[in-house]
């Protein structure tokens, strides 16, 4: 029964809804209400037409405030890949309920591989016709662990998936020179500009197997900002990454690309925009900013995004640097097995022996200096005492 509820509840939820990047690393993957909610959606809310204040890392609803938990990062493995799911509620991944109610795609639902609808698919809602239409993704990384104090000019894209979101689970490449982060880890986020929507005369007059244009957007073109703690693994590189540049529209003029590090694409909002479209891409449609070659991104790992100085790797780098720390080495030198003495070992006893010798001598000197003081009956009488104590434990040890 309880299945049933949570399975028509998901669906209630889910019908008309957005997309999200999940993994354990986000900010708010617990919602933010305060609690545990494994049915979470908060951050699929696209942004729209808002002040930077508030599409700034989702702020909007709070976000930022609702940290992952502690030790809970977004592993970022130097040169090879991480995955995570993209999906429109939590409860339709692996992060709840034992991903019962996962499927190969976003909604927990079931498509076909060639899945198209010729104005727009919205269940799930991608924003797309069909797999080669989907605008993109990427991932952004800033070398700070406060969140507070990432901007534009220090989150630099490192990632770009192309033809995504697409299916549930998706591959990021990382870059084999990513450099180590801080002690605290840091601020990674992942983007999505979603495409504007226009038709050409042939989408509404053809057959749906005829069309040779497909439009290259649908829906309200707003775009997604979420916030990831996250850390390098297995890093070596040397070279700082770059002050980042806004990207811009170069499809109909490679040249004119922005090469080295780039900006995330903020676009729609009332201000803090950094690219403005306007006019026809090449294929006759209104461009739309994306994470694809019409704004300079290469698919996969962005490599040219290491301008900065040369820096020591003496960050963080995820468990091979918190395997290093787990123990000092002068423990590890100073601890000798009992049961294997050494000459290193018998030396602090012995030490400690002709310490104590030394300090047993001086108290009995003291001692002898402090009675030659006493009247001469004193000491006689404490001389007699001495000799029967003495004479006592000699008869004792005949006891046994």
């Amino acid at each position: 029964m309880f299945s049933r509820l949570l399975l028509a509840s998901l669906s209630a939820t889910v019908a008309h809804a957005h997309l999200a990047a999940w993994h354990k690393g986000m900010y708010a993957l617990n919602g933010v209400s305060g609690s545990v909610d494994y049915n979470s959606d908060d951050v699929v809310t696209p942004l729209w037409q808002l002040p930077k204040d508030q599409w700034w890392f989702h702020a909007v609803n709070n976000v930022p405030n609702f940290p992952p938990a502690d030790g809970d990062y977004l592993e970022l493995p130097a040169g090879k890949s991480f995955t995570v799911e993209i999906a429109s509620n939590r409860g339709e991944t692996t992060l709840s309920f034992d991903g019962q109610f996962a499927s190969d795609w976003p909604d927990g639902q079931t498509y076909p591989a060639d899945y198209n609808v010729p104005t727009c698919i919205t269940s799930p809602n991608m924003h797309t016709q069909n797999q080669s239409q989907a605008a993109g993704t990427a991932f952004a990384i800033s070398y700070n662990s406060d969140i507070t104090k990432v901007t534009p000019d220090n989150l630099v894209v490192f990632s770009v998936r192309y033809h995504t979101p697409w299916l549930r689970v998706t591959s990021y490449d990382v870059p084999a020179d990513m450099p180590a982060c801080p002690e605290g880890g840091c601020i990674c986020s992942w983007g999505w500009v979603r495409r504007f929507l226009t038709f050409h005369s042939s989408v509404l007059t053809s057959s749906p197997l005829s069309f040779s244009k497909i439009p290259n957007g649908c829906g309200e073109p707003n775009m997604y900002h979420l916030p990831y703690r996250c850390m390098v693994t297995g890093a070596t590189g040397t070279k700082a990454v770059g002050t980042p540049k806004p990207p811009v529209w170069c499809e109909d003029d490679p040249s004119s690309c922005v090469t080295g590090p780039k900006q995330m694409l903020y676009w729609n909002q009332l201000d803090g925009n950094n690219i403005e479209v306007s006019g026809y891409d090449l294929a006759g449609e209104a461009r739309s900013p994306a994470y694809n070659s019409k704004c300079g991104f290469d698919d996969g790992a962005q490599n040219d995004i290491f301008t900065g100085p040369s820096i020591s790797n003496s960050g963080s780098s995820g468990s091979s640097s918190s395997g290093s720390s787990s123990g000092s080495s002068s423990t590890k030198t100073t601890t000798v097995p009992s049961s294997s003495p050494t000459t290193t070992n018998a030396a602090p006893k012995e030490t400690a022996t002709s310490s104590s010798t030394a300090n047993s001598a001086s108290a009995s000197a003291s001692a002898s200096a402090t009675s030659q003081c006493k009247p001469r009956k004193v000491r006689r009488a404490e001389a007699r005492k001495k000799r029967a104590t003495t004479m006592h434990r000699r008869r004792s040890a005949h006891v046994y």
